[in-house]
């Protein structure tokens, strides 16, 4: 079987935020023959409009979808802002999303996890996450689920925290698991 290569976008823009070092564990936890590969640039996207949504797309849009592309899954890791989506990511969906029918993630698996402040650890967004991808076209698999409350991790980095680690190495294993 070849190298697995998965996307991972995070929805906060923060360097230190949580789920940049969620995501930073998983890229470290990625199993033998598996690569994970942050896409860095969601901030540098211009809000999605159609009248720019053409061949002469936008550099990080067209960066944006040729990760997708090369990708054979995707791993969201996102914070709840509001009790919902982070605007960042949404844009991303929002330009995933397209061409409509026939997008960079078409029918490739998506897991999203995350944590965020308060103790579902960020549910709403990753429920919301998991709907608007749904229709943007990833095959999302529903029962992969890892919300974490930050405030359990006691300012500790996750890697710190064995239940999270194993629970992100096993979101992993059944997310790579799932590809074909």
């Amino acid at each position: 079987m070849p190298d697995l290569n998965v996307m991972v976008l995070v929805g906060s823009l923060r360097k230190a935020s949580v789920n940049r070092q969620l995501a930073e564990l998983a890229v470290e936890s990625a199993p033998d023959g598996v690569t994970l590969r942050v896409f860095d640039r969601l901030g540098e996207l211009p809000f999605y409009n159609e009248d720019i949504d053409n061949e002469a797309a936008p550099e990080p849009v067209r960066a944006l979808r040729e990760a997708a592309a090369a990708a054979d899954a995707a791993l969201v890791v996102t914070p709840e802002y509001n009790g919902s989506i982070p605007g960042v990511l949404k844009n991303a969906i929002d330009w995933l999303s397209r061409p409509w029918g026939d997008s960079a993630l078409k029918d490739k698996p998506l897991a999203v996890v995350g944590a965020a402040l308060g103790r579902y650890g960020g549910q709403w967004a990753h429920h919301q996450t998991r709907k608007s991808f749904g229709v943007a076209g990833p095959r999302v698999i529903e029962d992969l689920e890892l919300s974490v409350p930050s405030n359990s991790l006691d300012g500790k980095h996750p890697r710190e925290n064995a239940e999270v680690a194993a629970s992100l190495r096993d979101v992993i294993g059944k997310l790579v698991a799932s590809v074909g």
